[in-house]
């Protein structure tokens, strides 16, 4: 674990103020009306390396203890780990860090969502798919987050996936737009993917029509329908059906 604390530090290393308290109560509330279901969320304090909050349905997902959870900590959460996946983590927090803070400027970073998985062990001692999508709550002096509202989808335990990051932007639509993105694991096929065609997939598995698309992302329809061209070619298939079952396992990356 002393490798994991190290390189999490360096990634994260900030100053120790919490500034808002009102904020996390108010979203510790919220958590009495959330269903029972296959996600959890929690409040991160990258600084304290600790959970200020974990959601009622982290037993419930994961068959593990909450309150191991909340005493233990990051450490806790992190020893569950698979082994294989630290290295890969690790790196994509690095990435992401390092795209925020050299890519962003400081209204941007307050409307980033970010996104990347890997395997925990459950309660059951297996191993199962995590995806992490992480909003940040509260910046530093030199505007890194140090705060985030962190939502988990736990997958069924036979998925396999590859370890990927990814940085979306809230736009002036509310939408979200795709400024990075980056399979840790393999160049595999998402590789050939540009951020943009990966916007204009997300919108297509919402079932979103080139117009409604062209309206999100402030481009024309010529434009949507050129990238829905290239996709298709790009993916070898013939048709958005065909590229909606192809997605269906992986959208929450996308």
């Amino acid at each position: 674990m002393t490798n994991i604390n190290t390189a999490y530090n360096e990634i994260f290393s900030s100053y120790p103020n919490i500034e808002i308290k009102e904020h996390i109560k108010k979203l510790i509330e919220l958590d009495f009306y959330y269903p029972y279901n296959a996600t959890f969320f929690c409040i991160t304090n990258t600084v304290n390396q600790n959970f200020e909050y974990v959601s009622k349905n982290f037993t419930a997902c994961t068959g593990l203890s909450r309150d191991e959870m909340i005493h233990g900590g990051m450490n806790f959460f992190w020893s569950l780990f698979h082994p294989e996946d630290i290295t890969l983590w690790l790196e994509c927090l690095k990435d992401l860090m390092t795209f925020t803070m050299n890519n962003l400027n400081d209204e941007q970073r307050k409307r980033m969502s970010y996104t990347w998985n890997y395997r925990i062990k459950n309660g059951n001692g297996k191993y199962t798919s995590i995806i992490q999508n992480t909003t940040p709550l509260q910046f530093d002096h030199n505007n890194k987050p140090v705060i985030g509202l962190a939502h988990y989808t736990v997958l069924n335990e036979d998925v396999k996936m590859d370890i990927c990051a990814c940085a979306k932007y809230l736009n002036e639509k509310n939408e979200y737009e795709t400024l990075y993105y980056k399979n840790i694991s393999s160049q595999n096929l998402l590789g050939v993917i540009s951020n943009r065609e990966r916007d204009i997939i997300r919108l297509l598995l919402l079932q979103k029509t080139s117009i409604e698309i062209s309206e999100s992302l402030h481009i024309s329809k010529h434009t949507v329908d050129t990238h829905r061209r290239n996709i298709l070619k790009k993916l070898q298939m013939s048709s958005t059906f065909e590229l909606e079952n192809y997605f269906k396992n992986n959208r929450n990356l996308i």
